[in-house]
C-alpha cells in the first residue's frame, strides 16, 4: 500500500478506493478520460488524448499494450469497470460488436460501475443494430451513448486527423466535442444511435472494393513493366485517384510510412476489413439491397485469411495476386 500511494503520488494521480476497486482522478489539468482498447487504432488515440493534456485510464486485454500507455503516463485499470469507476467519459476502440458488448454489458464491463450523466463513446465499427442495443442499456442507467466510426486509419489515428461519424444525440455529442477533437479533424453528425455505423459500413464498402482494384490495376501494370511509382503518379492525378492509391498504396516502395513498406504490418487487418464487409452484406440483406462488388471483395479476403495472412494489412491482395509473399497451404 505504501509503495503505491508513492506511486500515485509521483504520477499525479492520487486513488480512492470504491467498493474494492481503485477510482484514480487527475490533480491538475483537464478531466481524466477512460480508454478501453488498445490495439494499432486505440494506442494512438489514447496517446493523442494525453498529448492534449487528458489524463488517461485505461484498458486492454493484452498486458503487453497496457505496459506500453502506462510508460507514457497512462493509470491502467483492471476491467472495464476499474475505468468506468475513475471514469465520467469512456472511449472504446475494440474489434467487433462481441466485444462492445462485453465492454458494456459484461460480468466486469462499463455499466456495472456507470453513473447517471456519464457519457461513452464507441468508435469501433460494429452491426448498427448491436450500436442501439449497447445504447438503449447505457441509457437505463442514465447514462448516454455515442456510436463514433473513424476513418483515416492507422495514419490518421497516429496523426489525430482522423473522422468520426456520430450517431446520438446531438447535445451529448457537443460535450464531449472537445475530446474528439483531441484525436481527429473531422466529426460529422450521422443521425441517431447506429446512424454513424451506417455511414461507417458503406464507407469501408467502398473502400474495400477500391484498395482490391487498385492492388489488381497496379499488379497488371508492374507484370507489363511498368514503373509502379510512375504508375501511382498517373493514377493520383487521374479518374483513378482514391485514398487506397495516393494515401495508403498497396505496393512496397510507392509510399513511405505504410503498411506495405513494413510487409504490411502494423495497419486495417484482412480480418478486419472481411468484419466490415460481411456487417455490410447482411444490412444489405435487410433491405434487399445489391451489393455484388462488395460480395466479391469478401470472398477474396476471406480467401487470403485462409493463407494464413489474416493479421496482414488489407493491402495485401497486390501481394497475393503476384505471389511475393508467403501463403500456407
Amino acid at each position: 500500500f505504501f509503495l503505491g500511494a508513492m506511486f500515485r503520488a509521483a504520477s499525479g494521480l492520487r486513488g480512492k478506493q470504491v467498493t474494492g476497486l481503485y477510482r484514480y482522478y487527475c490533480t491538475s489539468g483537464k478531466e481524466t478520460i477512460g480508454f478501453i482498447g488498445l490495439g494499432n487504432m486505440g494506442m494512438s488515440m489514447a496517446k493523442n488524448l494525453m498529448k492534449n493534456g487528458y489524463s488517461v485510464v485505461a484498458y486492454d486485454v493484452s498486458p503487453q499494450a497496457n505496459q506500453i500507455l502506462q510508460n507514457e503516463g497512462a493509470k491502467i485499470a483492471s476491467s472495464p469497470e476499474e475505468v468506468a469507476v475513475s471514469a465520467r467519459k469512456i472511449v472504446s476502440m475494440v474489434p467487433a460488436s462481441a466485444h462492445v458488448k462485453e465492454v458494456y454489458c459484461g460480468e466486469n464491463g462499463v455499466l456495472k460501475a456507470s453513473q447517471p450523466g456519464d457519457i461513452y463513446v464507441d468508435a469501433s465499427t460494429i452491426d448498427p443494430h448491436v450500436a442501439k442495443e449497447v445504447a438503449n442499456a447505457v441509457k437505463e442507467k442514465g447514462a448516454s451513448m455515442l456510436d463514433t466510426p473513424v476513418s483515416g486509419g492507422v495514419t490518421g489515428a497516429a496523426n489525430g486527423t482522423l473522422t468520426f461519424m456520430v450517431g446520438g444525440p446531438q447535445d451529448v455529442l457537443e460535450k464531449v466535442r472537445p475530446v474528439l477533437e483531441a484525436m481527429g479533424k473531422k466529426i460529422t453528425f450521422c443521425g441517431d444511435n447506429g446512424s454513424g455505423q451506417i455511414v461507417k459500413l458503406c464507407n469501408n464498402l467502398a473502400l474495400g472494393i477500391q484498395m482490391i482494384s487498385i492492388a489488381e490495376a497496379m499488379n497488371l501494370g508492374t507484370k507489363l513493366g511498368a514503373d509502379p511509382k510512375l504508375l501511382a503518379d498517373v493514377f493520383n492525378c487521374s479518374t483513378a485517384r482514391c485514398w487506397s492509391s495516393d494515401s495508403y498504396n498497396p505496393v512496397p516502395g510507392v509510399m513511405e510510412g505504410v503498411p506495405s513498406s513494413r510487409g504490411y504490418e502494423g495497419g486495417f487487418g484482412v480480418d478486419l476489413i472481411s468484419k466490415d464487409l460481411s456487417l455490410a452484406l447482411t444490412a444489405a440483406q435487410t433491405v434487399k439491397a445489391s451489393i455484388p462488388l462488395g460480395a466479391t471483395a469478401l470472398q477474396l479476403y476471406n480467401l487470403i485469411s485462409t493463407h494464413g495472412l489474416g493479421g496482414k494489412d488489407f493491402g495485401i491482395p497486390y501481394a497475393f495476386f503476384n505471389n511475393t509473399i508467403e501463403k500456407k497451404k
